[in-house]
């Protein structure tokens, strides 16, 4: 008996990296899987092709799983609706969705150009929107609950030199997920922000990232255990969380707002010195 014996799940950007490691995961807990990937190099650039989701699709049913596997793109309402329509033709229902698909175009602001801009917000953000409301609207319509998994990063979440782009595009899926979260529970739909590091072929050229220590700590399989977790009976109620995961730690992540000061409406506006004066108490402190 699998953790989730009698679910369908559907991972994005399944073809590699931690969607293959994901879709596989998920399969090994009996889960049926819909492997989504468009097949196209890591920029989003050029055709797709469909080898890459149909090996992850033959590398599940080889375990004795069942999968079937999506070639549309997230990044069109069209397309999203398409991929739900795969799991539901294939499978009848859809109890875990997993938003993982990505590209990369890495520029520093000051060199970054709108086609570099508006796919990785296209495949990441919107992708993450597209997808996501088939899902939730069939969740909802099923009265039988669901996972919604969104894939963030550390780069939104944290920030990173020269990634304004996949950074403000992670940072909104996070955002996203938490105000979907909410709308979710009453319907038992649970939602979760992933924030993972991991050496996949989004990756591998960054400086470093040849060491054969720092791949074997980076590995994407470490990643898969969390989400096998948030999609099963496991974590109870658990919802409106965002976990950072690599290398083998897992580790909550919040925004926290600090206690602050207040000036009272009589004392007036606050002027820049006062500010000045009362950082130390404005600011969080470790």
């Amino acid at each position: 008996m699998g953790l989730l014996d009698g679910k369908v799940a559907l991972v994005t950007g399944a073809g590699g990296g931690i969607g293959r490691e994901h879709a596989l995961a998920l399969a090994r807990e009996g889960a049926k899987v819909v492997v989504n990937d468009l097949g196209g190099p890591r920029d989003g650039s050029g055709s797709g092709s469909r080898s890459m989701a149909d090996h992850v699709v033959e590398e599940i049913r080889d375990q004795g799983g069942e999968a079937v596997a999506s070639y549309d793109s997230v990044a069109s309402v069209e397309g999203g609706e398409r991929i739900v329509a795969c799991a539901l033709d294939s499978f009848g229902q859809l109890d875990i969705c997993v938003n993982n698909a990505g590209i990369l175009r890495d520029k520093t602001l000051a060199n970054m150009t709108e086609d570099l801009w508006d796919p990785v917000i296209a495949v990441h953000l919107k992708g993450t929107y597209c997808v996501s409301r088939p899902a939730f609207r069939h969740m909802k319509e099923r009265r039988a609950g669901g996972v919604i998994i969104n894939t963030s990063s550390t780069s939104g979440l944290n920030g990173n030199f020269g990634q304004t782009n996949y950074g403000a595009a992670k940072a909104g899926i996070a955002g996203f997920t938490r105000c979907l979260a909410l709308e979710g529970q009453r319907h038992g739909i649970r939602c979760f922000v992933l924030a993972p590091a991991a050496l996949t072929r989004l990756t591998d050229d960054l400086p470093g990232f040849q060491d054969k220590a720092l791949q074997a700590k980076m590995d994407p399989r470490l990643i898969s255990p969390l989400v096998v977790f948030l999609a099963s009976d496991l974590s109870g109620d658990l919802t409106h969380k965002t976990f950072f995961v690599g290398g083998g730690r897992i580790a909550e992540m919040k925004v926290v707002t600090a206690t602050g000061v207040t000036k009272s409406e009589e004392a007036g506006l606050w002027t820049a010195e006062e500010i000045q004066g009362q950082l130390k108490n404005i600011l969080l402190h470790e």
